[in-house]
């Protein structure tokens, strides 16, 4: 593939790696637990003996694999500074209206690019042009899904911002809009900080922002939501990190057991699913799905927790990320606080983070917005952008609606 060619992409999984999965499950040797122990202790062993089974007699990834193959999914070679060239694959929904906005969607972990799956159709509908158009460029990132993986140390925050920002000008968009949760917000800020000209304005779905320097104990004037908010930080930093510890130390120690053990890495998986959102019913098939998309990954899954490692021990990579936390100038910012994130500081400390123009406090909902609350944060986007909102015109020629 020529350095600027796009190419159509179909995702077609070898059979032989279908078959080999399928030995792999069938020797899994599963531990004892503990009595009554739950979830307090990580994944359940009835759950995931569930899970197993449906895994073993029913789950059909040809299935899945065909929808997503209903996507318009393509793939491209993108240079990033200082490493090999990388084939990244995307999805990119174009609009037809010719001055929609293009919109840069970027998944964390343990997402992929299927987290974009249930925006197409919402923000594919204008109302008769009565709302917004958007371009929706959503990439699986480098060692993730079905983009290449990184053979060099040091590929940190400033690289997948460089990646997003040249897939975004190798698809003619000189001046775009961005929305990212996880590490979807790590870096769409961070490209936010190196690219102001072109990322015009961010939405962001995980408030990571410093912490007031006034200490919880001490903050009365704060709401019960607020209160139950820091307590869901604190429970997260205490009881629920261990992972990040892991990943961000010795991430190839852990790999060992993510590549070689299936159920390994849909324990390790799920227990986040479970854990970060808000009594989400999620289906068997839509556990297994995900995880495949880490099992069938070309770069294979552990790579997809380096990125922890990298962020945090680079040179300057502590930095960079504390800067995100900050004030980015020149980027317009909307706010959206789910009250089962991981980090659910009151969004009143996320106005030091920019020119906050929109903010919303949801209800419901957990850290994967976008699959949990689809209708939330593309109504946000809609607002944002949409006819008098905070962020409207905010790319130049492009109103995103019929004029």
């Amino acid at each position: 593939m020529a350095a600027t060619d796009i190419r159509s992409y179909q995702v077609s999984v070898p059979k032989e790696s279908i078959e080999h999965l399928k030995q792999r499950l069938s020797l899994t040797s599963l531990p004892d637990e503990l009595e009554s122990a739950d979830w307090d202790y990580g994944a359940p062993l009835a759950d995931i003996k569930r899970l197993l089974q449906h895994w073993q007699q029913s789950y059909d990834w040809r299935q899945h694999e065909a929808q997503m193959n209903k996507l318009p999914q393509y793939m491209t070679r993108i240079s990033v500074q200082g490493f090999d060239d990388l084939d990244i694959h995307f999805v990119h929904q174009i609009s037809p209206l010719e001055n929609a906005i293009p919109l840069l969607f970027v998944h964390g972990w343990p997402g992929s690019f299927l987290e974009v799956t249930k925006l197409l159709p919402l923000l594919a509908d204008t109302k008769d042009g009565t709302e917004p158009a958007f371009h929706i460029v959503a990439p699986s990132l480098p060692n993730f899904g079905f983009s290449q993986g990184v053979s060099k140390k040091g590929f940190s925050l400033p690289q997948y911002a460089e990646v997003c920002h040249n897939l975004m000008l190798r698809l003619g968009y000189p001046q775009y809009v961005t929305q990212g949760g996880d590490w979807g917000t790590w870096i769409t800020r961070t490209i936010g900080l190196l690219h102001p000209s072109a990322c015009k304005a961010s939405h962001i779905n995980m408030i990571a922002t410093r912490e007031s320097p006034t200490p919880i104990e001490k903050s009365a004037h704060l709401t019960a939501p607020e209160r139950a908010g820091l307590a869901r930080s604190a429970w997260f930093q205490t009881d629920g990190s261990g992972y990040s510890g892991i990943q961000a130390t010795k991430p190839q120690t852990l790999g060992y057991a993510l590549h070689d053990s299936p159920v390994g890495l849909l324990a390790w998986i799920y227990e986040k699913l479970h854990d970060w959102t808000d009594a989400y019913g999620w289906r068997n098939d839509e556990i297994l799905t995900w995880v495949c998309v880490y099992v069938f990954s070309t770069a294979g899954p552990a790579a997809s927790v380096r990125i922890y490692r990298e962020a945090t021990h680079v040179e300057g990579g502590v930095w960079l990320m504390e800067k995100t936390r900050g004030h980015v100038p020149g980027v317009k910012l909307g706010l959206a606080l789910f009250p089962r994130d991981i980090y659910v500081h009151p969004v009143s400390w996320g106005r030091r983070m920019g020119e906050v123009v929109l903010e919303r406090v949801n209800e419901r909902g957990g850290h994967f917005a976008a699959w949990e609350c689809p209708e939330s944060i593309a109504g946000d986007l809609k607002v944002m952008f949409g006819r008098g909102g905070g962020a409207e015109g905010v790319v130049e020629g492009r109103g995103g609606r019929v004029r």
